[in-house]
This record gives C-alpha cells, sequence and structure tokens, in this order.
C-alpha cells in the first residue's frame, strides 16, 4: 500500500508489531526506483503475507524521508516493533532483494508445516503443538463439515477469535445441524428458507440465528443478502 506522512504511524509503526514491513521510498523520476519496486513487491509477496510492503512517495511525504534521514532513492527501510531492524539504499539484484526480505520472514514452524500437508492427522497434530493454530483450526473444521460433523467443528472454531472464514464456517455447521446443508443448496432454496423463517425471527431465538447463518451462507457479495438484512431489521426494531 502507499503510505502518507499521515498514515505512517498506524500502517508502518503500529502494524510492525505484529508483522515484519518493508519500507520502499521512491518518487516517480526515480530511474532505479521503477526497476526495484517489481523487485520488493515479488520478494515480499513471496512470504505469503509474513512480511508486508509500503511505499513512500518522498516527494509529496517528506516528513517520512526526513525521519529517516534520506539522502538517496531508492532507499528501502525494514521495520520491526517500531523500529529498523535492516535497510539498503540504491536498487539491488534481484538474489539480495528476496535474500533482505527472507530474512524478515519468521522460518515455518513445525504447526506450519503440518498444515501445509493438509491432511487430518497432520491438522490434529498442529493443533496440538499449536492450539491456536488458526489455519489449522478452520482447514480441520472445513473436513469435519464436509463429512456432517458439525459440532466438533463448532467447538474447534470457538476457541479462537473469530475470523470471516471462522464465521462463515460456524454459520454452515449450525446450519448443518439444524437440517440444511448449503452445499447442495441452490440460491433459490436458501431464499425459500429466508423467506420461511422472516415471521419468526423476532420471538425465536432459533429462527433468527438460522436466518444470520443463510445470509451468511449467500454470501455479502449478494444482492439479495442487503434486502434480507433490511427485512430482518424491519421485523426486530
Amino acid at each position: 500500500m502507499d503510505v502518507t506522512d499521515q498514515t505512517f504511524q498506524a500502517d508502518v509503526l503500529e502494524r510492525s508489531a505484529t508483522v515484519p514491513v518493508v519500507v520502499d521510498l521512491w518518487a516517480p523520476w526515480c530511474g532505479p526506483c521503477t526497476t526495484l519496486g517489481p523487485l520488493l513487491e515479488k520478494a515480499v509477496a513471496d512470504t505469503g503475507g509474513a512480511v508486508e510492503l509500503v511505499k513512500v512517495n518522498v516527494d509529496e511525504n517528506p516528513r517520512i524521508a526526513e525521519a529517516f534521514q534520506v539522502q538517496s532513492i531508492p532507499a528501502v527501510f525494514a521495520i520491526r516493533n517500531g523500529q529498523v531492524v535492516d535497510q539498503f539504499i540504491g536498487a539491488l539484484p534481484e538474489a539480495q532483494v528476496s535474500a533482505f526480505v527472507q530474512r524478515l520472514a519468521p522460518a515455518p514452524s513445525e504447526a506450519d508445516n503440518l498444515v501445509a500437508a493438509g491432511d487430518e492427522a497432520s491438522l490434529r497434530r498442529a493443533l496440538e503443538l499449536e492450539p491456536d493454530h488458526q489455519v489449522a483450526t478452520e482447514a480441520l473444521a472445513r473436513l469435519l463439515i464436509d463429512r456432517g460433523e458439525a459440532a466438533e467443528a463448532l467447538a474447534l472454531l470457538a476457541r479462537l477469535p473469530e475470523t470471516e472464514t471462522g464465521r462463515a464456517l460456524a454459520a454452515e455447521a449450525r446450519l448443518l445441524e439444524a437440517g440444511v446443508d448449503v452445499s447442495t443448496s441452490d440460491l433459490e432454496e436458501i431464499e425459500a428458507k429466508l423467506d420461511g423463517l422472516l415471521d419468526k425471527v423476532r420471538d425465536d431465538d432459533d429462527a433468527r440465528q438460522e436466518f444470520v447463518d443463510l445470509l451468511e451462507a449467500m454470501g455479502a457479495g449478494n444482492p439479495r443478502t442487503n434486502e434480507y438484512r433490511r427485512a430482518l431489521a424491519a421485523r426486530l426494531f
């Protein structure tokens, strides 16, 4: 992303407490900058989210350039926990750029490697090693739902903070417990169920939960989802 003098604190310094951030200081007139930029983008993308990249146009954001005491560009800084931990000036060859970024990426844990295997035994072992491993939890929940074991999937998902993927999986699991298999239901069937539940949502907690779960199954991108959300709000308020 592009950051500015105004967003640097949140997008770089605060964000670097969670994930290492590479800061690329550049300008449109800088030829080496245009060569280096794509190399940095590729190297960061290859970390799969373990490292993030931000770009700063020094012409438009002089305060950031001043803070880094930049005398020439491109200038690249690696930030972790709000501190500069590595840096270089000028356009480096691709191999050196990749090595710079890889030094920031944490090595995969044993649990990460097990998750990559993807089978149930590996996922369960990953959770023995790291009970709060979000990706392992969601992957195992997906396997359980696919074979109809909704209760265990819900118990797994309840152990961790909610994510967008986890919320969708939990909705699918609850629907399965209610006898609704969204994997085999088409949109018309889901809409018919929503229409049937609409008059019950005010006084029936189970009906209201099923209605919300069906909306989750429809997805935010479906234009009917917002229509049904408004209909739900009208019944409740």
